[in-house]
């Protein structure tokens, strides 16, 4: 599926939740547009002399709830209808956990592996100057997303300072701890998953240990892994962009780790203590508890959504699923914990970091894991509720109590009857 349908799919999430809500048009109006969305061109000098440009785009969907807040990614198939989808999903993840921001995305159409260190570093302080008059920290605040991660986040920062003459770490978060970061981020977005799959076990019925498949072994994937590991959990497959395993017995997680530390693929865990090679078709067939779709969008789609197995998919990945696949899973009897809700572990410690560089006053490492915990199973079992309630899918349940903040806020500002009444 072509990015151009990316948003097109978002907003019939918007419609599903609509027909179980009373909300006033206005609401349905002004959440189905982008408030602004910026192009521009970075020029950046090449370590051979030569000049060139990358695209780059800054979206802020919506900031009805607050200053709007979501990641950049560096891609080289980056695009503007991306940008926008990620922006919108990153309004409705707020909401869902009530967090006084609206959404946002950032993205440079760049392959970041051509890049020597020098010239990404020219890169991401060229991002921040073209768009440091959106950003700030009452306004837009950035934080890693593909391919970017805390050492870009923190040059980031620190061209921002130059440029308003002042030190400003509630900026940006996903930052260095050196600069400003907080405790507890870069594990975020798997911890959320982890503490929200642990809260909901017994409802869904999930045996011990569980057999997991995660497709995607980047930051999430792998903390994710560790995480299920240390719990006792069998990881049965994983994938990267190179290829994927399988072990029936469970894989050697400590090697997976160390061949990603070392710079190469999970297949070249081939071999060792059972590891066999599996396409990645049969990795989203593979016969598991629990499938985690932790890489890009549209992974789990039409062709390959009967394939699959497992009774649960926690999508740690924006987007994973896509509507048609939805349909497929629901009469298979699959329960999908949708991105807006599985993965916002990231954008709930970004929160912290940024209540923590505001204030000047860090908290510890075990303050921000109960933090979090208690944030996921609050946000979880309520939309857990709504789903049984309403007799919905989880991703629709997750889509109604999210809508449900953004019209409150939105229907605040007057609507239609109040003006003509």
């Amino acid at each position: 599926m072509s990015h151009a349908n990316l948003l097109d799919d978002a907003l019939t999430r918007l419609d599903e939740a609509a027909a179980h809500l009373n909300v006033d048009p206005d609401v349905i109006e002004k959440l189905k547009f982008a408030r602004e969305t910026t192009k521009v061109r970075l020029m950046i000098r090449m370590d051979d002399g030569a000049r060139k440009s990358f695209i780059a785009w800054r979206c802020r969907y919506d900031d009805t709830r607050g200053p709007t807040k979501g990641g950049i990614r560096f891609h080289p198939s980056a695009t503007v209808d991306e940008v926008e989808t990620l922006a919108f999903w990153m309004t409705f993840k707020c909401a869902v956990m009530n967090l006084p921001y609206g959404g946002g995305k950032g993205a440079v159409q760049v392959d970041p592996r051509a890049l020597s260190k020098s010239e990404l570093e020219r890169l991401s302080r060229a991002y921040m100057q073209a768009f440091a008059r959106i950003i700030g920290p009452d306004r837009d605040i950035p934080a890693p997303d593909v391919y970017t991660n805390a050492m870009i986040m923190g040059w980031m920062a620190d061209e921002y300072a130059q440029i308003v003459g002042r030190a400003e770490p509630a900026v940006i978060t996903g930052k260095p701890l050196a600069l400003g970061g907080s405790l507890g981020r870069n594990d975020a977005t798997a911890r959320g998953g982890y503490y929200l799959v642990q809260h909901l076990a017994g409802d869904l019925g999930l045996n011990r240990p569980m057999r997991v498949v995660i497709q995607g072994f980047g930051n999430a994937g792998q903390y994710m892994a560790q995480l299920l590991a240390a719990d006792g959990h069998k990881i049965v497959g994983a994938s990267d962009s190179s290829g994927a395993v399988g072990c029936a017995s469970g894989l050697d997680v400590d090697a997976l780790l160390a061949a990603k530390a070392a710079g190469r693929s999970l297949v070249s865990t081939i071999g060792h203590g059972g590891h066999e090679t599996l396409t990645p078709e049969a990795l989203i067939g593979l016969g598991c508890d629990l499938l985690v779709p932790a890489a890009l969008e549209n992974m789990i789609d039409e062709s390959n959504a009967a394939t699959v197995k497992a009774k649960l998919i926690l999508e740690l990945a924006n987007g994973p699923v896509t509507p048609e696949a939805d349909a497929i899973l629901a009469k298979k009897g699959a329960i999908v914990l949708p991105d807006i809700l599985a993965n916002a572990g990231g954008v709930t410690v970004s929160y912290f970091e940024w209540v923590q560089s505001r204030q000047g006053y860090y908290w510890t490492l075990e303050e921000i894991h109960e933090r979090l915990r208690s944030t996921m199973e609050r946000e979880g079992r309520a939309v857990w509720n709504i789903a049984h309630d309403k007799n919905v899918s989880m991703r629709t349940a997750a889509y109604v109590h999210a809508l449900g903040r953004l019209a409150e806020a939105i229907e605040a500002h007057g609507t239609q009857s109040f003006f003509v009444s």
